[in-house]
């Protein structure tokens, strides 16, 4: 079964700002990039001539503004702003659009901006609400993560640690890393408590994984993860009674 593929235009009037877009852009494999414009009047070219689900666009721009192309839009894809100016925020999304991103802006903001936007049209397509659908959902042996327009089923017997980046979170396991939008305080409860335990802010570790632990850190398949002053005598306690 081919992957969906959601076109993607890029606009800005810095060259290295389009750059780096299209460097995020490309690690993700269900965007294709179908145009990069220093300026509306190549935008508007690249919206006739294109199919495009999602707009990266900038707002001060020689000529036409991006909210004013907005404004002048008659079919608009998800539009993601990507500025430096805060200012403008209140105006565009009174425009209705999907996030704001003030530059600079690190992967991980981006990654949560587009998986906004994708999730928007999916739901939009589907006639869901997006409260109606959950990124996680968890049985006795495994867990399924919906991530990348896809469902992973990931064996608890597979799975590492869990590290938590900002309103994201990465299932580690010895064949990949699977990226989803969750928090990782409702892992934490959802996840059996035998068989994972928090040792961090950041990060979540299986117990059976658990090589050593010294005094400021713990090994998990031979990676070495931060444990937390709060979260030490508990996870000492239980690799004692272990």
């Amino acid at each position: 079964m081919t992957e969906e593929k959601y076109n993607v235009v890029i606009v800005d009037d810095e060259f290295l700002a389009r750059k780096l877009l299209q460097d995020y852009v490309s690690k993700i494999d269900s965007l294709r990039l179908v145009a990069s414009c220093s300026n509306a009047i190549e935008t508007i070219a690249a919206l006739k001539n294109n199919k495009v689900d999602i707009l990266l666009l900038d707002i001060q721009m020689p000529d036409i503004t991006g909210l004013e192309l907005v404004q002048s839009l008659e079919h608009k894809p998800a539009i993601i702003f990507t500025t430096a100016y805060s200012e403008f925020a209140v105006d565009a999304f009174n425009l209705g659009v999907t996030d704001y991103l003030l530059k600079p802006f690190d992967f991980p903001r981006f990654f949560q901006a587009i998986n906004k936007a994708i999730g928007n049209q999916t739901h939009a397509n589907a006639n869901l609400a997006p409260d109606t659908i959950d990124s996680v959902s968890q049985s006795a042996d495994f867990i399924t993560v919906k991530a990348d327009y896809k469902l992973y089923k990931i064996n608890y017997d597979d799975l590492l640690y869990i590290e938590g980046q900002h309103e994201y979170v990465t299932f580690h396991t010895p064949q990949r890393r699977i990226t989803a939008l969750f928090a990782l305080k409702d892992l934490e409860e959802l996840l059996p408590n035998d068989r994972f335990v928090r040792v961090h802010k950041s990060y979540i570790v299986s117990f059976r994984h658990i090589q050593d632990l010294d005094k400021s850190d713990v090994t998990v398949a031979g990676t070495k993860i931060p444990v937390g002053a709060s979260y030490r005598d508990e996870l000492l306690n239980r690799l004692q009674v272990g």
